[in-house]
């Protein structure tokens, strides 16, 4: 379902820092922005350099698949607490719907605590959470309890109902509307995945296509939509310094769309 609501932009070529804002309340969204590492070295991606479409899909997945390590899921709970840390409060997370700035101890099942949302739905290629696909961080993010069982297993597209406990997200029957502030997040989580786990290790070949409603199948969309929100929410300093924390402490492995958002146009034309 699409609505009127939202226009893309352009992509924009570089990135500015923004300046840290005063410390906001719990029930505020927080946009973390913090001195960004550097971008991985060319050598990190070297074998990628100068390739496009599926050869270039090909490259990457050797280079993110190549000596990672693999996370349990009760290891996801400690990853979480380092790589979503709020940096003006370290002693809390930022929640990725609703952007609200919560106690790390508050993880659990309640109502109000957090739980760890798979961005690519773990039904969508009946993953569950065994390590692999189910633990990697990458598209792994903290998430209020019930937020997250709004989301469900719902593939990405634009239009639904607001979401009550998370304004600026919408929800239909068959889809999920992130907000704006993390819509290009979430695409690059999408598309992270669908170039790591590519039918190996006794897991689905996890693909994208431009429909809804994907059910239980290794899918999920809708593309066109991602491609959009790509554009139009370019790599935040937030962003960017999780993926550099992923790497430095976790799994040892980056997503290659934070660091050259220019390759999701030369694999998904």
């Amino acid at each position: 379902m699409h609505n009127a609501r939202w226009k893309p932009l352009p992509l924009l070529l570089g990135f500015a820092l923004v300046a840290v804002a005063p410390q906001a309340s719990a029930a505020e969204p927080v946009e973390p922005h913090s001195g960004a590492p550097a971008v991985a070295a060319d050598d990190y991606y070297q074998d990628a350099i100068g390739k496009t479409g599926e050869e270039l899909k090909t490259a990457l997945h050797q280079i993110i698949g190549n000596g990672t390590t693999t996370l349990s899921y009760d290891g996801v709970w400690d990853a979480l607490k380092v790589t979503d840390e709020d940096p003006r409060n370290p002693a809390n997370v930022v929640l990725l719907y609703t952007g609200r700035s919560q106690s790390k101890d508050t993880n659990g099942g309640g109502p109000e605590d957090w739980n760890r949302e798979h961005v690519w739905a773990k039904s969508h290629g009946d993953f569950g959470t065994a390590p692999g696909p189910g633990t990697d961080v990458h598209h792994l993010r903290p998430t209020d309890v019930s937020v997250n069982s709004t989301r469900g297993s719902k593939d990405f597209d634009m239009g639904g109902s607001e979401v009550g406990e998370a304004p600026g997200n919408f929800t239909d029957d068959d889809s999920y509307e992130p907000r704006d502030e993390v819509k290009g997040d979430v695409a690059r989580m999408i598309f992270y995945m669908a170039v790591r786990w590519q039918g190996q290790e006794g897991f689905a070949d996890l693909e994208l296509n431009d429909n809804v409603d994907n059910g239980s199948a290794p899918f999920m969309g809708r593309l066109s939509v991602l491609r959009q929100w790509h554009a139009q929410d370019p790599p935040d300093e937030f962003e960017k310094r999780r993926n550099q924390v992923i790497f430095d402490q976790f799994q040892h492995n980056r997503n290659p769309f934070i660091d050259h958002p220019e390759w999701v146009g030369e694999i998904w034309r």
